[in-house]
């Protein structure tokens, strides 16, 4: 119908928040069955992280991404799309819910519905370690987002470290965008999901195809290692690799020059307007807080639905299917048994790879007193310790005396980081602007 930033529906049957596979299913499904849906998302184009891509683009390179396409312009032709909209928080009016968004002009938007299915996605999920604040470092979905979104190689000779199946994309489309790719580095196993093989056999094909990009362009690929350390005067310039042991202890280290490193451990979901509503959270395989849902897909609050990695990462796979599950369930349409066995499955298997590739206590003695946590706020560890030491007892308490999480990214960096150094799990996040906002919007919102 649109996808023009100067059209919206005043009012509508269901908004959907967020344009990757969840999203873009949900909306679709719900379209479908004859719902009045927008779909709003901040990106330049539909996507998400993983089906990122160029104008103009095709298939070529990402598993998926045709087919994603051809949805994409189905709902382009049943639905409303706005994109470069920041949805910066959700309010309720009776049953009615408003969602508010910020435009890239500086406007406030705000479109009523009656359903809001959250298909938000996560972002990265990076550790501290001493010099990861260096120009050349890089979380590995900031590598993989420049490359697929700009066709931007982020340097020439790359390290790409940390843990998990996702390591193995980014390696191999930087290899293939003509970087040198040092060597991948795994801090855990890898042979991880041998213990599962019935789940692992689905995505055996697709592990396989990246694992032969790797080899067609000699990328190391090196098990219980770890970037520890990052070394340069003004720029990243080498990094110290450590061998590890099960729990991440370091038990040798060597030196290797690079100008770029691309780092993850894993994801942090974003549930932010889903807890601003009230929503019930539940503590994931890895220990992350995401949204509880229904086998409808249907969060604790009225009206609110939820999808994709917001109730627990799991892959492209089944973040599309509990798009449609959400789809059909707004549109008061009946669940397939196939599809909820479907479901049952991949959860299963988004809950082994978070047992398979866990984050160890290990990393914790790879930290000097002097590296930052906070980058925000330029905390170094020495001052969480203290506060510690003051006799701060969580993650709050550690923040309200030394001021990490009070930044820019409000804890989205550094969050994780901090609650693991404060002996807790992470808990769900409390803020009521999920996303940027300009002084303009805001002032704008007084207009409505």
């Amino acid at each position: 119908m649109s996808t023009s930033d100067d059209r919206m529906s005043a009012a509508c049957d269901l908004v959907v928040v967020g344009g990757g596979p969840a999203g873009v299913a949900g909306a679709l499904t719900a379209a479908s069955r004859g719902l009045n849906v927008v779909l709003v998302d901040s990106g330049a184009r539909l996507g998400g992280q993983y089906f990122r891509h160029q104008a103009g683009e095709a298939g070529a390179g990402t598993p998926g991404l045709d087919r994603f396409l051809r949805q994409a312009r189905a709902l382009d032709e049943r639905a409303e799309v706005l994109l470069g909209h920041q949805v910066w928080t959700v309010t309720r009016d009776g049953d009615r819910l408003t969602v508010h968004c910020g435009t890239p002009d500086g406007r406030a938007v705000e479109i009523h519905c009656r359903d809001l299915l959250i298909a938000t996605g996560a972002h990265d999920r990076p550790l501290p370690f001493p010099g990861w604040d260096l120009p050349g470092v890089l979380t590995a979905g900031g590598a993989q987002a420049l490359l697929k979104g700009n066709g931007v190689v982020a340097g020439g000779r790359v390290v790409v470290g940390g843990t998990g199946p996702f390591l193995l994309p980014v390696a191999a489309g930087l290899a293939a965008a003509g970087a040198e790719v040092l060597g991948v580095f795994e801090a855990n196993g890898g042979l991880a999901l041998a213990r599962h093989p019935l789940l692992a056999l689905g995505k055996a094909g697709e592990a396989a195809g990246y694992g032969l990009a790797m080899a067609r362009h000699r990328v190391p690929y090196r098990t219980h290692q770890a970037v520890i350390a990052a070394h340069g005067e003004r720029e990243l310039e080498a990094v110290t690799v450590a061998r590890l042991d099960g729990d991440w202890n370091v038990l040798a280290t060597r030196e290797l020059a690079c100008d770029t490193l691309a780092v993850g451990y894993g994801f942090v979901p974003q549930i932010e307007l889903g807890v601003e509503l009230g929503c019930q959270t539940r503590q994931d395989a890895d220990g992350m807080p995401v949204l509880a849902v229904d086998g409808r897909q249907r969060t604790t609050v009225d009206g609110v639905w939820a999808a994709g990695e917001p109730t627990g990462v799991g892959g492209r796979h089944l973040a599309e299917l509990e798009g449609r599950i959400a789809g059909l369930a707004v549109a008061g349409a009946p669940i397939p048994g196939a599809l909820a066995r479907r479901r049952r499955r991949m959860r299963a298997f988004g809950e082994a790879l978070h047992h398979a590739y866990p984050v160890k206590p290990g990393w914790q003695s790879w930290l000097r007193d002097d590296t930052l946590v906070c980058r925000c706020e330029e905390v170094p560890v020495a001052r969480v310790r203290a506060a510690l030491a003051l006799g701060a007892t969580d993650a709050r308490s550690v923040k309200l005396l030394a001021r990490p999480g009070m930044g820019w990214c409000q804890g989205r960096v550094c969050g994780y980081a901090v609650a693991c150094l404060a002996g807790e799990q992470p808990r769900p996040p409390r803020r009521p602007i999920a996303q940027p906002l300009s002084l303009g919007a805001l002032a704008d919102l007084d207009t409505h």
